[in-house]
């Protein structure tokens, strides 16, 4: 169900039954037309946070700044996973049991989603979208984003470390005795080859699946407040 494409649709019927509504003609209009403002503006900034829209400064915003989310996924992975402390750690713990199968999924499980998350809110926050978005409630207005988001990320990194080649390269750290730096280096290298086949266009579908339906709710809300602050300027 398309929620944009819904309130849109309500606010033009409302538009059309001013038009032929005997009485409150006025208000129900000006109701209407105030809702199809609120969507509609809306609607296309989501759209510009997206798509690239020529002469329109600040629009394309998630494609253009595709190799800030990639540093982002970089630093989250070096920083906070493959620390020199976790990968000893993890060596010495998978020698002890005597384990031959990599299981990364506790280290997965123990990230911290909320640093990107909060790094995806305040890039858009700075950008030229951030201002409208203060007026729809800032901040507040995407963290119903937050879990879907942490969600989809877990997925990602998950495939990503359960590749074949990533986890060659782990397997060989620990055939070799490698600890520390000398591994560290080895994903590191990995990471920067998977990423590096990232594109603009993949990031932003990455980006579209995680967050855009939920987008469609500031739609629905611009119209919902839009045709409030109608039927206010009718009565003013």
């Amino acid at each position: 169900m398309n929620k944009s494409l819904i309130i849109n649709f309500l606010a033009a019927l409302i538009i059309a039954a001013g038009y032929v509504s005997p009485v409150y003609s006025e208000l129900i209009k000006t109701i209407g037309f105030f809702a199809l403002s609120g969507a509609l503006t809306n609607w296309i900034a989501i759209y510009m946070l997206f798509e690239k829209v020529p002469f329109l400064y600040g629009s394309g915003i998630i494609p253009n700044r595709f190799e800030e989310f990639k540093d982002s996924i970089k630093e989250l992975m070096m920083q906070q996973f493959f620390t020199v402390e976790n990968v000893e750690q993890f060596i010495e713990t998978e020698e002890q049991e005597g384990e031959k199968v990599l299981n990364l999924e506790p280290l997965l499980a123990a990230l911290d989603y909320d640093r990107i998350f909060e790094g995806l809110i305040s890039s858009i926050m700075e950008s030229s979208f951030g201002a409208m978005l203060q007026m729809m409630g800032g901040e507040e207005a995407l963290l119903p984003l937050k879990e879907p988001f942490i969600e989809k990320m877990q997925v990602t990194l998950t495939e990503m470390v359960e590749s074949d080649r990533f986890k060659q390269a782990l397997k060989q750290g620990l055939n070799a005795h490698k600890i520390g730096e000398d591994i560290i280096s080895k994903i590191e290298t990995v990471i920067d080859k998977r990423l590096a086949e990232l594109t603009p266009q993949l990031v932003k579908e990455m980006v579209q699946k995680i967050i855009r339906e939920h987008l469609g709710w500031l739609v629905v809300w611009g119209g919902f407040f839009g045709g409030i602050m109608g039927a206010a300027f009718y009565f003013a």
